[in-house]
């Protein structure tokens, strides 16, 4: 294993295609719960025990060697937002591209047969670390940073947020992300025994309204 493939796969310049996405911060700016970097670290707590620790078990049981189409639809059923599905499907077609361009496998290919239009991002991440020969807890790692990340950075273009407070407050959250990502790991394996049926299914009602909302926006700075 090369630790420093989750380097790559981690990095925000790998492209992926999640700068396009702010993970919800967008409209969480517009309805004013997201004012300073005191609210961005609320947002960010939230989300992170919510879509980050589904998508965090998500991409740790795709790198254990769990089904990926029976994850896809375990994700499918864990998304109540038509427009979070289509974001999710996008973001996971583009990180397709980039994770077989980079580490080709078998299983990747595979998967993007299955899913031409797309399979949800955080079970390709889990095969994209799993063919970059990383561990399960890798891949949720990598998972639970983005759910955070994400909404940070966009926050610094929609406020004009100091990017050092923004990053402070990621690394305020870093003992919870540590958690999460631990929960999400032992879920994962679990769900070899169990089923998949068994994995984090932790909702976020207000994301997936404020979703919906956004995608009907006339003018937006992100996708989602």
């Amino acid at each position: 294993m090369s630790r420093a493939a989750l380097l790559v796969l981690a990095d925000g310049r790998f492209p992926a295609g999640g700068h396009a996405h702010s993970g919800g911060a967008e409209a969480a700016v517009k309805a004013g719960r997201i004012t300073d970097a005191a609210s961005l670290e609320s947002f960010c707590r939230g989300r992170l025990h919510t879509a980050g620790l589904v998508s965090a078990a998500l991409a740790a049981a795709a790198a254990l060697g769990i089904d990926p189409v029976t994850l896809d639809a375990a994700a499918d059923a864990r998304t109540p937002s038509p427009a979070l599905r289509i974001a999710a499907r996008r973001l996971g077609r583009q990180l397709m591209r980039a994770a077989r361009a980079t580490w080709p496998s078998a299983e990747l290919d595979a998967l993007a047969r299955e899913f031409p239009k797309g399979a949800h991002q955080p079970v390709v991440l889990g095969l994209a670390a799993r063919a970059a020969g990383l561990a399960p807890d890798d891949a949720a790692y990598c998972a639970a940073y983005e759910s955070v990340s994400g909404p940070a950075t966009a926050t610094v273009r929609l406020l004009s947020l100091d990017p050092f407070d923004a990053t402070a407050a990621l690394a305020r959250l870093a003992p919870e992300l540590d958690r999460i990502a631990h929960q999400a790991t032992g879920a994962a394996r679990q769900a070899l025994d169990d089923g998949v049926g068994g994995l984090p299914a932790a909702s976020a009602p207000l994301l997936e309204i404020s979703a919906e909302a956004h995608a009907a926006w006339p003018v937006r700075l992100f996708a989602s």
